[in-house]
């Protein structure tokens, strides 16, 4: 007699299965059907433009061809004027870059990029549309426009993620933080650190009057924890808040502790309100040794830390971590939407605050 228990499981086993298996023709379905729209859109691209150049059609050809393509295919989206023109727009974005010839993109764009010629076309049709427009919309130039291409695609970065990413300027932040990872750690692990961290760290989403002081930092970010871990970047993995080390009976307390997945690394994090001073530097270098001592495994990496502080000197914080045994990266914390004096009253106190996020040690 067969055993009914064992039967349930190898069903459920094999509705989980036929599932996964959906989902993922569906995202290859998906895949497919954007690509060849994609395409499409670049011929048709092509084509507006070639006609307006060479026969001195204007918009009215915009505004005749769209209500031609409409009344041919009804159902189908993404021949509205607005539309055609963003598809003009979108192929004049590209197109130099892609036409240029034998020569590499990633030289003649002055970037890091490890894009070719022909690599272009197939990024930009290998995300949404949506996506697209805003990359056009939003970037200055190819070199930022194929940083947020290879990002999304990398991250699987929703449209309202890469709108905040290219807003808040990540092109420009991103491996930015003075640091002495080519001292103090080996390559191409040194490389991989130095890109997750930022200069500067936009702190817009907290709440906070214009003498804040780093408590106040530091249950902002708690409290809007989302946004904060959106702002350091993929990997990271919140630890604790004010984590207690001992050490020799004695104890320390980090401000911030988190574990970067892919680094396979603690992150340390101090927070300081006023200018960088070379102290910052010795103490948060005692705390990574104690981390690594107490906390950190065999098969994780060495811990990095991080001091975001209000404004540095660069020629200071150089100074002061060529000193520094281990990895450390100093980067400010920008603020541009202070709230005015007069709601101040309106604003939860930071008992109140605090009060909520007891749960968040």
């Amino acid at each position: 007699m067969k055993n009914n228990y064992l039967s349930n499981i190898e069903y459920l086993s094999f509705i989980n299965e036929l599932k996964s298996l959906y989902r993922e023709s569906q995202i290859k379905a998906f895949v497919k059907v954007n690509r060849e729209l994609l395409n499409f859109n670049w011929y048709l691209g092509k084509k507006i433009i070639e006609k307006q150049q060479f026969y001195n059609w204007g918009d009215g050809f915009i505004t005749n061809l769209s209500k031609d393509l409409i009344r041919e295919f009804p159902d189908a989206k993404g021949f509205s004027q607005r539309n055609l023109k963003s598809i003009r727009q979108w192929y004049l974005f590209y197109s130099h870059n892609i036409e240029i010839g034998q020569q590499n993109v990633a030289q003649l764009t002055n970037t890091n990029l490890p894009i070719q010629k022909n690599e272009i076309l197939e990024l930009i049709t290998s995300i949404p549309w949506g996506h697209n427009l805003v990359i056009i919309s939003k970037c200055k130039n190819i070199d930022e426009a194929l940083y947020y291409l290879k990002n999304t695609l990398e991250f699987n970065w929703s449209r309202s993620v890469l709108t905040h990413q290219i807003e808040s300027n990540l092109f420009k932040r991103e491996g930015n933080a003075i640091t002495n990872f080519e001292v103090t750690m080996p390559k191409p692990f040194s490389d991989l650190a130095r890109q997750t961290l930022k200069d500067p760290y936009n702190f817009d989403f907290l709440e906070l009057t214009k003498e804040h002081t780093e408590h106040d930092i530091e249950t902002g970010l708690m409290d809007h924890i989302t946004k904060f871990l959106l702002e350091l970047g993929v990997g990271f993995a919140f630890v604790g808040r004010q984590f207690n080390i001992e050490v020799e009976g004695k104890d320390f307390f980090i401000d911030l502790l988190f574990y970067h997945l892919k680094l396979r690394s603690y992150i340390v994090i101090e927070l300081k309100t006023i200018e960088f001073e070379p102290e910052h530097a010795g103490k948060l270098n005692f705390y990574l040794k104690a981390v690594d001592s107490i906390l950190r495994h065999e098969q994780d990496q060495p811990s990095i830390g991080l001091i975001i502080c209000k404004k540095k000197n660069k020629i200071i914080a150089e100074w002061a971590l060529s000193g520094m045994s281990k990895p450390i990266g100093i980067s400010e914390y920008l603020i541009t939407l202070q709230i005015p004096e007069i709601y101040e009253s309106s604003l939860p106190s930071i008992e109140e605050i605090e009060n909520e996020l007891t749960s968040i040690k």
